[in-house]
């Protein structure tokens, strides 16, 4: 029979809070076991750093010029003919999906069998004034009503008074650490497992809301990270070094000066939030072996993207440096049938649109000619492979900081295409992105190289970047390409 697939995601992780990696503070015994046993990409990315374009590479396997989400919108229908799910699905498997999805409509299976649905606080559905009785959030959250059923009906997650996406304030957790959306994905996951068709290998999709905002761990791993030093965060010689309108007072805000003691605070939160996870992961495995399918489960963890943390005084994701857009992906294989090398770190340039042809691969289950990523497995064998991508190009659409970059690991080059602004990085020497190389003399033949490679990938965009010879500054970014829109204008949802 074909091995069973668990594909574990968190959100707003970086790819640096591993211990394995050499992070002086996180813990996370599991996924360094993972990585021990497995592989790890260290130059993992996604191409375009926010919740719901992430999200579409990793179920479509499509590049976002191919997917249509260059930037973040919510309530544009899903409607792609071949999804990881749906294919596994095809070729015999029982599907199972446990948390954030984070699609429209917020119950669309996108081709699983089930989904037990927790995307956090999703804002167009908190909003009684502006979504219909079907998408209010008490009516489409499995977790919301599990949650009323054991706390009492008058609870809430955002009860501790934090906002989802508050980068710089952080509490306890309010009640007990069961019930905390975290437990919950584990815990639904194992009762997928007792409930699942034996006759068939599944493919489960444990997918956590956190690291993601609010910065709410339980106290027992709030109290790992209490009273110790913590990393200082990088601050590039291109970043903006004042705060004119006291952004850093919003604890939404994506950028601005924050006060040392609450950044502390928030930081430590994070990290306990992930080792929280970890936890939960470590309580996952033992459920595997006690199912008796651990020896014959293929593992893939990742992050959607990262969260810059303070990094440069930037807060939240979107923008794609290091810490927003680099995130961790470890393959583990205990069947052996995939030839990894245990151990190995892979610094190949990957994306979140290969893991659907990853796991396929892995499965033996056909890949869609739709699907523009490549299966990792090759790099992580002895062999290797020589055949492998040159770079990755991503792109956000931000206001005024829209911006499109590329980078192959080693160097990265931004072009803000609403300002022309461009930075342009070392990375084997600059990993923290402290120095923008733009201005340097001896940097520029490679500055026109990889100006020159982007002008290709945006020749013929319909927002109209280039004329093919140059980049050109001003033009209208959009968040949803044309063919995504016509797409879901032919796929209406019922009842709106």
């Amino acid at each position: 029979m074909r091995p069973n697939v668990l594909l574990i995601t968190v959100d707003q992780m970086r790819a640096d809070c591993l211990h394995f990696l050499g992070h002086p503070v996180i813990e996370t015994p599991n996924l360094d076991n993972l990585a021990r046993t497995g592989v790890a990409y260290t130059s993992a990315y996604t191409a375009t750093p926010s919740c719901v374009p992430a999200r579409a590479a990793i179920l479509t396997g499509m590049s976002q010029q191919n997917h249509g989400r260059v930037g973040y919108e919510d309530k544009v229908p899903w409607s792609y003919e071949h999804t990881m799910p749906g294919e596994f699905a095809k070729a015999g498997y029982h599907t199972q999906c446990v948390g954030k999805m984070h699609v429209y409509p917020t119950r669309n299976l996108c081709g699983f069998h089930n989904i037990v649905l927790h995307d956090g606080y999703m804002h167009y559905n908190r909003d009684r004034s502006r979504s219909t009785a079907n998408e209010w959030w008490d009516q489409t959250d499995d977790y919301i009503s599990w949650l009323k059923e054991r706390a009492g009906s008058q609870q809430d997650i955002m009860d501790h008074g934090l906002d989802c996406n508050a980068s710089t304030v952080a509490r306890p957790w309010h009640l007990e650490e069961a019930l905390h959306p975290t437990n919950w994905a584990v815990t639904q996951s194992i009762d997928f497992l007792r409930r699942r068709d034996p006759s068939k290998p599944f493919f489960l999709w444990t997918s956590f809301v956190r690291p993601h905002a609010p910065l709410d761990p339980p106290q027992a791993f709030l109290d790992l990270y209490d009273g110790i030093d913590l990393p200082e965060p990088p601050i590039g010689d291109w970043a903006r070094l004042d705060d004119p309108d006291r952004d850093g007072l919003n604890p939404t805000t994506g950028r601005g000066i924050v006060n040392k003691r609450m950044r502390q605070k928030s930081l430590a939160a994070y990290y306990a939030l992930i080792t929280h996870i970890d936890n939960q992961i470590g309580r996952l495995m033992n459920a595997l072996y006690e199912f008796g399918v651990s020896n014959d489960t293929i593992i893939l963890f990742t992050s959607d993207h990262g969260d810059l943390m303070g990094d440069h005084l930037l807060y939240k994701k979107i923008l794609a440096y290091e810490g927003s857009a680099k995130v961790p992906l470890i393959l583990n294989d205990p069947t052996g049938k995939l030839g990894l090398v245990r151990g190995k770190q892979v610094d190949r340039i990957v994306e979140l649109r290969d893991i659907m042809p990853t796991l396929l691969e892995a499965s033996d289950v056909p890949i869609p000619t739709t699907v523009d990523g490549s299966s990792i497995i090759p790099l992580g064998t002895h062999a290797g492979t020589s055949e492998w991508r040159t770079y990755i190009h991503g792109e956000h659409a931000y206001g005024e900081l829209s911006y499109h970059y590329l980078t192959d690991g080693k160097v990265k080059y931004f072009w803000y295409s609403q300002t022309g602004e461009e930075q342009l990085f070392d990375l084997q020497v600059d990993p923290q992105e402290l120095c923008n190389l733009v201005k340097s003399a001896e940097r520029a033949e490679l500055l026109n190289c990889w100006k020159d490679r982007l002008i290709l990938e945006l020749t013929g965009r319909e927002e109209g970047y280039t004329d093919g010879v140059s980049l050109i500054v001003g033009m209208t970014p959009q968040s949803c390409l044309q063919h995504l829109r016509t797409a879901a204008a032919s796929h209406p949802v019922a009842g709106r």
